[in-house]
């Protein structure tokens, strides 16, 4: 018998492909994107990468050398519009150019993005640049990402964590208290937006909330990332879970 014709296209990802590298011991951000991101023809292709599980400079640093191994492990016959990699702390650490030439090492050209840099590339088009800031770190990691934020333009005026080290136990922080710690925080501060980092912390459908009670932006790490991978990828459709920022394209380079 012959065999079963078929007409062939470029794959699930009909309108973008995006990758994106999630910690070993992330729990959050592969759900949070799932909600963030319209489903319609965008194809997102997730790889892990080993990751010690507490939260230090130290462990984050160490995590460069298996970038590029973890990138490898995307399915080399899709064609990426944007690979994510998934970790606040470590793009401050490591930094945004450490990082896409690593992911960069293994698929030439791809655009690339991090919670840092989709961090400020959001607050760019927020015209933000003056925040309030919530993390879930010790504070010697609270604080890199502080002045990376700085090197960017991005004045903290504000900034708690819930001062956790174990990934696990960020994970297991309730979005009811994300909501409860940011209003208390940014409450009555002159702030231009609030800004919610850790892929692990769960802000999914929370945003809103957080933005009709305070009245200003709110961008988080997942929210972040989602919609520079998306806008990065030509996906011009408004985000209504990702907030205020939602709407918007980047207002200056990405």
């Amino acid at each position: 018998m012959p065999p079963l014709s078929y007409v062939s296209d470029n794959g699930p990802g009909t309108r973008a492909t995006l990758g994106l590298v999630v910690l070993q011991t992330d729990e959050v951000i592969e759900g949070d994107l799932r909600v963030f991101l319209p489903d319609d023809g965008i194809a997102t292709y997730h790889t892990r990468i080993p990751f010690d599980p507490n939260v230090t400079t130290e462990t984050l640093a160490r995590m460069e050398a298996d970038l590029a191994n973890a990138v490898s492990l995307l399915p080399a016959s899709a064609s990426f519009d944007a690979i994510g990699y998934g970790c606040t702390s470590a793009s401050a650490v490591i930094g945004s150019g450490g990082v896409a030439q690593r992911i960069q090492s293994v698929f030439p050209g791809v655009a690339v993005t991090d919670p840092l840099r989709a961090i400020a590339a959001a607050l760019s088009a927020l015209s933000a640049r003056r925040i309030a800031l919530v993390t879930p770190y010790i504070p010697a990691v609270s604080q890199v990402l502080r002045d990376r934020l700085s090197d960017q333009g991005v004045e903290t005026i504000a900034l708690k964590s819930f001062e956790q080290v174990a990934d696990a136990a960020v994970a297991r922080i309730t979005p009811d208290s994300i909501v409860a710690a940011s209003l208390a925080m940014a409450a009555g501060v002159d702030a231009d937006a609030l800004v919610i980092a850790c892929t692990n912390l769960r802000t999914a459908r929370i945003i809103g909330r957080i933005e009709d009670a305070l009245g200003i932006p709110v961008v988080s790490s997942n929210s972040a990332i989602a919609w520079h991978m998306a806008r990065l990828a030509g996906i011009d459709d408004t985000l209504p879970e990702l907030g205020r920022v939602g709407a918007l394209m980047p207002a200056s380079a990405l």
